[in-house]
């Protein structure tokens, strides 16, 4: 069939009519429609590894929680969105570096937060090193996370200190004579920690042989019998058992049903709500030392920070390692302020140069190795609560 002019006109004019129609009819307009696209030059992203699954998840969920928390009470920098990365390492030191990789490679991140856990960090912290991307670690305790590495900092006190505080409370508040030492002997945290332990407490006490006992488990036991048969006959007046959360609370479960009833004492991994959970009535009592407290805030930002917490998590305890992880996205926000762009290069060197900055835990300067110099606090359980006792301060 041929249409003329005419007939194309008329037929242009009836398709105008009926779109007009149409709207008019119910058809809505996207009000999102004339808005300007973000682009990746808008976004910051700043990457995170964590343990959110695994045997380390309860202490990576709860530190996400606290950069969560920062970031949407602080959500621009340089006038940008600021985007959390976030990947999970699974609680495998191989997974750690592969998503640190992930973060660097395809989120194209200039600084990364994290990694709860010693043995997590020092993976993914590696290879950030290698790749020129500096990391805030929010609790990995041993030394060896920041030594030789200019491009990882961490915002939690190290261990040499966490393992004299306790053994000066092991000590000189419960007159400990003999201890007995056990550790998960695949985790750096935990060999790390009671070695300074053991090395402080000989000191104290000028006895070397007053570790009457030490015995090892690996990742993912759940039968210390053996371990606990050997302390019974042995009669130690403390424990010092620092592990992750599921192990030490059933370890200090099977203790107590074997009718061991020498003091428990930990390290700041204890402090999470299935600690308790699991440990149940053979945890009550137990001592350990942590970074930070609700109950003595030590800052503005302090209080800042608990009363936003409380608001966003209702019905959740304030904890110490969300604290930290408020700690690592505000600190990390600072110096990407302080460079005037997101490059890694720029970032890392604004963070070496860190001198009182104020926390949520504390003011932290940096020392040469990335190391801040703060107090710890020890907690005990008491009706099933984590109770603040006393704050420790380092030159004490």
């Amino acid at each position: 069939m041929m249409f003329n002019k005419k007939t194309i006109s008329v037929l242009l004019c009836l398709v105008l009519i009926l779109s007009v129609m149409a709207v008019g009819c119910g058809q809505k307009e996207d009000p999102d429609a004339n808005k300007p696209v973000e682009t990746d030059e808008d976004v910051i992203k700043i990457g995170v590894y964590e343990p959110l699954t695994g045997l380390q998840a309860a202490g990576g969920k709860m530190t996400l929680d606290g950069m969560e928390l920062a970031n949407k009470l602080y959500p621009e920098v340089l006038g940008k969105k600021v985007e959390l990365a976030v990947e999970d390492n699974k609680s495998d030191i191989t997974e750690a570096a592969n998503v640190v990789s992930r973060l660097i490679d395809q989120h194209k991140v200039q600084v990364i937060l994290g990694s709860y856990g010693s043995s997590n960090a020092k993976s993914g912290g590696n290879l950030a090193k290698e790749k020129h991307i500096p990391a805030i670690g929010c609790s990995p305790t041993n030394p060896t996370v920041t030594k030789d590495n200019d491009y990882y900092f961490r915002v939690c006190f190290i261990d040499p200190f966490q393992g004299t505080v306790m053994a000066n409370y092991a000590f000189n508040d419960l007159q400990a004579k003999k201890v007995a030492i056990i550790r998960e002997i695949t985790s750096d945290y935990s060999v790390g920690l009671t070695n300074y332990f053991v090395e402080a407490f000989k000191e104290l006490s000028g006895d070397e042989n007053c570790v009457v006992a030490q015995l090892d488990y690996k990742k993912g036991d759940q039968d210390f019998t053996a371990q606990l048969q050997t302390i019974k006959e042995k009669q130690p007046d403390v424990i010092f058992a620092p592990g992750e959360i599921g192990e030490s609370a059933i370890l200090i479960k099977q203790a107590r049903q074997l009718k061991i009833d020498a003091h428990f004492l930990g390290g700041d991994t204890w402090e999470a709500p299935e600690f308790i959970e699991i440990g149940g009535d053979a945890v009550e009592g137990i001592a350990f030392s942590t970074h930070y407290t609700a109950e003595a805030p030590v800052t503005e930002m302090s209080e800042e920070f608990i009363e936003a917490f409380k608001q966003e998590y209702e019905g959740q305890e304030v904890n110490a390692f969300a604290a930290l992880g408020f700690d690592t996205y505000i600190l990390a926000l600072d110096a990407i302020e302080k460079a005037g762009k997101y490059d890694a290069e720029a970032i890392r060197d604004e963070l070496a140069k860190t001198i009182d900055f104020q926390g949520a835990t504390g003011n932290i300067t940096f020392d040469e190795n990335g190391d801040p110099i703060k107090s710890a606090v020890i907690k005990q359980v008491k009706d099933a609560k984590f109770v603040y006792l006393t704050t420790i301060e380092p030159n004490k």
